[in-house]
């Protein structure tokens, strides 16, 4: 069978992506997740190590779970010294829906905190298989009306909160974006989406491409829907909330900051919901960065390119003032882990 053509690597991308020392198996089968999951621990540092000597704090609380569901873990990084209402961001971690805690991606986290001065609160959603569809989104769901509904008390404003996730993330965060447009919930400024898994179809053009090629290619995506969805993978039974490619209405939703690389399988769904947001009168800024792989290397030349895109974008949204709205409010914060 011919090799299909595909836009070659970026130079540096594919220096870093030849020298990966840890590599997700192909294909991967459900009793490999707890040694991956042990593997991959290394790489997500508690959040403390990310913050470093950044003038930011971090707290760890425990929050009432969705409907009756466990709590959940969440850690809110503030930036030192704040004295009034900021924005903030709300974060979603990626992991394919099998992986990851609330950490991954601190150290981006806590570099927004230092240069932007917003909040950040990071959600720890349950992981699938073990729990599957709707869990992951609700949890996160439930984490951002917790968020906007404590703003005065952990010293936010909400009429400046942004959703912000990556790869898996960026598939929930678009899910909790429709979620809280249907159900009258928090009202976001914005959403990022970095890289997103959004179709659990798996049926784009990008996806033959990059079918055994980067970081995570075609049949990883397979397994990590069908963590998340099991035999309703692929079917007309998956909820738009669980797969957000689906959706036949993007109005009414936050403008969308949408990042993927021109080499790696989710490009074209990413490609297509920008379009459809558009369609639906939506706005949308669209990056496709030439030649990453997913997540990207983060000493290339393009992610540096691509994190300082992500914050100038970032620091435009969350610079806008809503007129007769005030942003001054008494912060008091409660102790580690008490909910108000």
């Amino acid at each position: 069978m011919p090799m299909i053509p595909r836009p070659p690597f970026d130079l540096e991308c594919e220096a870093a992506l030849s020298q990966l020392t840890v590599r997700l198996p192909s294909p991967i089968t459900v009793d490999m997740i707890p040694a991956i999951r042990e593997g991959s621990a290394a790489l997500f540092p508690s959040v403390e190590s990310s913050i470093g000597d950044r003038p930011v704090e971090v707290e760890h609380r425990t929050i009432p779970g969705p409907g009756g569901a466990p709590a959940l873990e969440i850690s809110i990084l503030y930036p030192r010294g704040a004295s009034s209402a900021v924005p903030v961001v709300y974060y979603i971690h990626g992991g394919g829906m099998f992986l990851g805690n609330r950490f991954l991606g601190a150290e981006q986290l806590a570099g927004w905190v230092d240069a932007l001065g917003v909040v950040v609160v990071t959600v720890e959603y349950r992981l699938a298989p073990e729990n599957p569809d709707p869990a992951p989104v609700e949890d996160c769901y439930a984490g951002l009306v917790w968020t906007a509904a404590n703003a005065a008390e952990i010293g936010i404003d909400a009429t400046r909160l942004v959703i912000v996730g990556e790869s898996a993330g960026g598939g929930l965060a678009a899910g909790t974006a429709l979620l809280a447009r249907d159900r009258g919930g928090p009202a976001l400024a914005a959403q990022m989406l970095i890289a997103p898994m959004l179709d659990d179809r798996t049926n784009t053009f990008s996806c033959e491409q990059f079918d055994g090629v980067g970081l995570w290619d075609k049949r990883s995506n397979l397994f990590g829907w069908t963590t998340l969805l099991g035999e309703r993978r692929g079917t007309e039974s998956v909820s738009h909330y669980a797969a957000p490619a689906r959706a036949d209405d993007l109005s009414g939703l936050p403008p969308a900051f949408i990042d993927v690389s021109s080499t790696e399988m989710l490009r074209d769904e990413s490609v297509a919901y920008a379009a459809k947001m558009w369609a639906a009168g939506t706005q949308a800024e669209l990056h496709v960065w030439p030649g990453g792989f997913h997540s990207l290397a983060p000493t290339a030349r393009i992610s540096i390119e691509a994190r300082a895109a992500r914050t100038a974008w970032l620091r435009r949204i969350l610079d806008r003032k809503l007129p007769g709205l005030s942003h001054e409010r008494p912060r008091t914060r409660s102790g580690p882990g008490q909910v108000p």
